[in-house]
């Protein structure tokens, strides 16, 4: 489908639906809207955020008047060309809009059912209408708990880059970083430069796996760079890095005053009499991301597993899932970094303007390239996942007395009773036992440690991302399907 010279690019019929709705504005999202919008199409692109960018290209609002935001972000000029291609291209841009839910219509176009607002609460719902759609819906942090987690003061490890990067301060003045993945790296590095005294970084796994695929390392020149320009102000500051350990308890009161730090063997186990104290009023820590497919499992998108023990959706050649008229981009088939989103997502937008035209994506041009560029990038994040999966001894961390479940208050205990007494070997099945799980976060937090306590050390399966909400939702929303609206009307046509 192209546009005819008496229409502007991307011109749609009056309160018809767009030819493309992409669900997120990170990295992925934006090449992809931006690609198919070039390509002729009519595009929508939501994102729960006020500001395009995602969590990787998160930055500071005008009122704040950070002179340097780029100097937060490895890359800003790889985002800067797509925001200057966003504003030149014909992209309806609806921020601030929550996509709780999507759903196929009979006619075969996708409803895409939102509500607005910076925080998700307002009454206002949003309905968009379109002929495909591309889930750019990225990751959220895996968090293991373990004593003392839930004190003021332990943030997530991308939450204080969050901090950092959107509002321009920092979680405490002396942090500890600490987890798995390389996420460490570039925190430490920011929060350092940013004036945080950063006594360690602690990863739990090391980096010598990398070394057993020097073929992906070679292949992958860009990241070898990144982690040496880390590394380098790593070492211009002083952070020790200490790999083969984790932060095991959390000590203070009030708020973090100091942590443990204990050395652990191949399984993560902690090695006896190895644990240290170091002094910190902050600690910044998570062990990953996992991707976040919740609207696409809802729709029945098929999923694969992923080195690390997460979940990521299914995608053929040209980034298309099992549920024809469907792609995904980006960090929902595995975690990779921003330059391989932008590959993906560039590509699924070729992809969506070449079966609308009725061609192959070839005929788009690049596509080759593309792929190319895509399938080494993804192999180095499956060797990266690989080097960073959590070990099964890990739950050695925990007493009993350990809060898992932070929202449900659901101890670590309780977990263990359910499994060991009440034959829980699954994360559902201890959801109905103890309400793990049942909080606002929907076990996003816990879901990995509710999973791997009921496999009592064998493999632990993911835990079920099928849902129906894929965020909260206001009952006055609900109350409100009979009237929808359209975000670029007053009255949605399709209302009765």
């Amino acid at each position: 489908m192209t546009a005819s010279p008496s229409e502007p690019r991307g011109a749609r019929a009056a309160g018809g639906p767009y030819d493309l709705a992409v669900v997120g504005a990170g990295s992925a999202g934006l090449a992809g809207a931006v690609a198919a919008s070039e390509l002729g199409l009519s595009v929508a692109l939501l994102d729960s955020s006020a500001h395009s960018g995602g969590q990787f290209y998160r930055h500071p609002a005008p009122a704040l008047g950070a002179v340097r935001p780029e100097a937060l972000h490895h890359d800003w000029s790889a985002f800067s060309d797509l925001r200057r291609r966003l504003a030149a291209s014909d992209v309806t841009r609806l921020s601030g809009h929550h996509v709780w839910s999507v759903v196929r219509e009979a006619d075969g176009t996708w409803a895409v059912h939102a509500v607005t607002g910076a925080d998700g609460t307002a009454e206002r719902p949003a309905l968009v209408r379109a002929r495909t759609l591309l889930l750019a819906t990225g990751a959220y942090e895996r968090q293991l708990p373990f004593p003392g987690w839930t004190l003021p003061g332990v943030v997530g490890a991308g939450g204080a880059q969050a901090m950092l990067k959107s509002g321009l301060v920092l979680p405490g003045r002396r942090v500890v970083v600490a987890g798995s993945g390389p996420l460490l790296l570039a925190v430490a590095s920011s929060l350092a430069a940013a004036g945080a005294k950063v006594p360690a970084v602690v990863e739990a796994a090391g980096y010598l796996r990398y070394a057993r695929s020097p073929r992906a390392l070679v292949t992958n020149p860009a990241k070898a760079a990144e982690a040496l320009t880390h590394g380098a102000a790593l070492l211009r500051h002083r952070v020790r890095v200490l790999p083969g350990s984790a932060v095991t308890e959390v000590h203070g009161t009030d708020r973090v005053a100091a942590v443990t730090v204990t050395r652990l063997d191949r399984d993560w186990r902690p090695v006896p009499g190895t644990g240290r104290r170091i002094a910190c009023d902050a600690l910044a820590v998570g062990h990953g991301l996992v991707p976040q497919i919740e609207l696409a499992t809802a729709l029945g998108c098929a999923t694969r597993p992923l080195p690390d023990g997460t979940l990521g959706l299914a995608v053929d050649g040209d980034q298309e899932t099992s549920v024809p008229g469907l792609w995904a981009a980006g960090e929902t088939g595995g975690v990779g970094g921003a330059g391989l989103a932008r590959t993906e997502g560039e590509l699924a937008g070729r992809a969506v303007a070449a079966r609308l035209r009725g061609r192959r994506a070839e005929s788009t041009g690049g596509t080759g390239g593309l792929r190319r560029r895509r399938d080494r990038m993804r192999a180095f994040a499956e060797v990266m996942a690989a080097a960073h999966a959590p070990g099964p001894g890990w739950p050695a961390w925990l007493d009993d007395d350990t809060d898992v479940c932070r929202c449900e208050e659901v101890t670590a205990g309780r977990v263990r009773e359910a499994a060991a007494d009440l034959g829980a070997h699954d994360a559902r099945t201890v959801k109905l036992l103890t309400r793990a799980g049942m909080g606002w976060c929907q076990g996003r937090m816990c879901g990995t440690a509710v999973a791997c306590l009921a496999a009592r050390g064998g493999p632990a399966e993911p835990p079920a991302e099928r849902r129906p909400f894929a965020v909260p939702v206001p009952l006055g929303t609900l109350a409100a399907l009979g009237d929808p609206v359209d975000p670029t009307g007053d009255r949605h046509p399709d209302a009765p």
